[in-house]
């Protein structure tokens, strides 16, 4: 249920070479974002799931608006949402998710080009990112016919735990009961936000 976990930068390659020398792997080339001023690398998390690294990206013009997760107003490397698989198609779930207060729509039709030429396709809905939810509910995502990130990436890094804070932990739970539950997920009260428990080659860490 748990696609993957975006953590947006203001530079992506410091970033990448920061996570290369402290967990000691390697991120793949997932490709640009074309038109958002964006692009990726990623790397597997285990059981169906991967971290996306996110950031501007210098190959491309500014874009018109803003690019996505926030990165323009970021000044460090951080973990800022997560995105899951319902085990409905999204139509079917966004109906329950508005009557709890939920709005996730509307659904966009994306795609990037992975840098061995697969062209990759999906509908997605958008992040929340402001309060007072900050990225602990689920934008959801469907790969349609195009192969899984995950099935081609390392799988040298393990998600042990996503933990979520959230004011409502009620609602939270609540709402992924409507999208699909995944036993690596905790959820507690407090401020809204969100950090991931991560086993590496060199040890665990938190992001």
């Amino acid at each position: 249920m748990i696609d993957h976990l975006v953590l947006a930068t203001p530079e992506l390659a410091p970033t990448v070479a920061a996570i290369h020398g402290r967990w000691g792997v390697d991120l793949v080339e997932g490709g640009q974002h074309v038109g958002r001023g964006t692009r990726n690398q990623l790397t597997g998390l285990g059981r169906g799931s991967y971290l996306e690294v996110i950031g501007p990206d210098p190959q491309q013009q500014d874009p018109t608006g803003p690019r996505p997760f926030g990165v323009d107003s970021l000044t460090r490397a951080r973990l800022v949402a997560w995105c899951a698989r319902p085990k409905k198609p999204i139509n079917d779930v966004l109906g329950p998710l508005t009557e709890l207060g939920l709005s996730l729509g509307p659904v966009a039709a994306m795609e990037r080009e992975r840098p061995d030429g697969v062209h990759l396709h999906w509908r997605l809905t958008f992040p929340l990112l402001e309060p007072p939810h900050s990225g602990t509910v689920p934008f959801l995502i469907d790969w349609q016919d195009s192969p899984h990130p995950a099935d081609d990436l390392p799988t040298d890094v393990t998600l042990e735990r996503l933990r979520l804070r959230h004011p409502n932990p009620k609602l939270l739970r609540t709402a992924l009961r409507v999208i699909g539950e995944d036993d690596r997920i905790e959820i507690i009260e407090g401020p809204a936000g969100l950090g991931a428990m991560l086993l590496t080659p060199n040890g665990r860490f938190v992001l």
